[in-house]
C-alpha cells in the first residue's frame, strides 16, 4: 500500500469513526428515520454531478431494480438500525458491534451463497462471537431501560450489510462503483422518503443536530464512499477492508473526547477479541486451506 493510500485509509477511518459520534448527537433530536433520510438524501444530492455522465445514467437505468434492493440492505435498513441503536449505545460501543460485519458477511455467504469456510474462518467466527459476548455481557436486557433492543438493532444492521455484500457480488458484480453508490443511495432515499416525512420531528432540532446530520450526509456517506472506492481501485479490496479494524479506534477516541464516554477495560478487551476474530474471518491472518465444494 502506497503512502497516499495509507493516508486515505486513515482519513476514511477517522471519518467513518466520527459517524457514530454524529449519530449520538443527532438521533435523539430528529429520530432515527428522519435523520437517515437526511443522511442518505443529502449524500445522494452530493453525488448528483455523476449523473451528468451518460454512462452512469445508463448504468443506473439498466440496473434500477438491483440498485433499489442494494439501497435497502446497504443503506436504508442498516443506517436506520444504527441510528436507533445510537439512542442508547455509546459511540465506541456501537462501532465495535458494527465491526462484526465481516463475521456476519461470512455467515451470510455460507448460508446463502453456499461458500465454504476455511478452518481459520470458523475459528475466527468463534473468537468473534466471544468478543461480542464480552461486550454485551450483563447488558442484554430487553426490559424497560435495558440495552437489549439497541444491541440487537446494531447486530441486525451488520447482517444487512452482509446481505448487501453478497447481493452486490451476485447481481451487480460488473457495475461500476459510481453507478452502485449513486444508484443505491437514490433508491434508499426513495424508500425512506414517506416514512421520514411521516415521522419528521414537530420541534425543529437545534443547530448542532442539523450540523451533525449534514456531516453524516456529506462527509460520512458521500465523501467516505468516494474515498473507499478509490482505495479499492488503487490498493485492492483486501487493503481497503482493513478499515474495519481502524474505525472502532477512532469512534472510541471521538466518543471519549467529545462525549466524555469512558473507555473501560471491558471495551478494550472486547475490541481486541472481536477484531482478532474478524482478522481470521477476513483472511488477514489465518491457517489451513480452503475446502473444496
Amino acid at each position: 500500500m502506497s503512502t497516499a493510500d495509507l493516508v486515505r485509509l486513515l482519513g476514511l477511518s477517522a471519518v467513518w469513526g466520527s459517524s457514530f459520534l454524529f449519530l449520538r448527537i443527532a438521533a435523539p433530536a430528529f429520530g432515527p428515520i428522519p435523520l437517515i433520510l437526511i443522511r442518505i438524501g443529502g449524500a445522494a444530492l452530493c453525488l448528483t454531478p455523476f449523473l451528468l455522465d451518460r454512462k452512469v445514467r445508463e448504468g443506473i437505468r439498466s440496473n434500477a431494480g438491483h440498485l433499489f434492493v442494494l439501497g435497502l440492505f446497504n443503506s436504508a435498513i442498516p443506517f436506520c438500525l444504527l441510528a436507533y441503536a445510537a439512542l442508547s449505545l455509546e459511540a465506541g460501543f456501537a462501532s465495535l458491534l458494527n465491526a462484526t460485519t465481516p463475521l456476519f458477511a461470512a455467515l451470510v455467504g455460507w448460508a446463502w451463497m453456499g461458500q465454504s469456510l476455511r478452518a481459520s474462518q470458523v475459528f475466527g467466527l468463534l473468537i468473534g462471537v466471544c468478543g461480542v459476548l464480552i461486550l454485551v455481557w450483563g447488558k442484554l436486557s430487553f426490559k424497560e431501560g435495558g440495552l437489549g433492543w439497541a444491541i440487537a438493532a446494531a447486530l441486525l444492521a451488520t447482517v444487512s450489510y452482509g446481505i448487501a455484500v453478497h447481493y452486490t457480488k451476485r447481481y451487480l458484480g460488473r457495475v461500476t462503483a459510481t453507478v452502485a453508490t449513486t444508484g443505491s443511495l437514490t433508491g434508499a432515499t426513495l424508500i425512506l422518503l414517506p416514512l421520514g416525512l411521516w415521522y419528521w420531528p414537530e420541534v425543529n432540532p437545534g443547530w448542532l443536530p442539523w450540523l451533525s446530520a449534514f456531516a453524516l450526509a456529506a462527509f460520512c456517506t458521500a465523501l467516505a464512499y468516494v474515498i473507499f472506492f478509490r482505495i479499492i481501485a488503487t490498493a485492492g479490496g483486501t487493503n481497503a477492508s482493513t478499515v474495519t479494524f481502524i474505525v472502532p479506534g477512532f469512534a472510541i477516541l471521538w466518543g471519549a473526547i467529545f462525549l466524555d464516554e469512558v473507555i473501560t477495560p471491558r471495551i478494550v478487551a472486547g475490541m481486541i477479541v472481536t477484531l482478532v476474530g474478524t482478522a481470521y474471518t477476513t483472511g488477514l491472518i489465518g491457517f489451513g486451506k480452503a475446502k473444496t465444494q
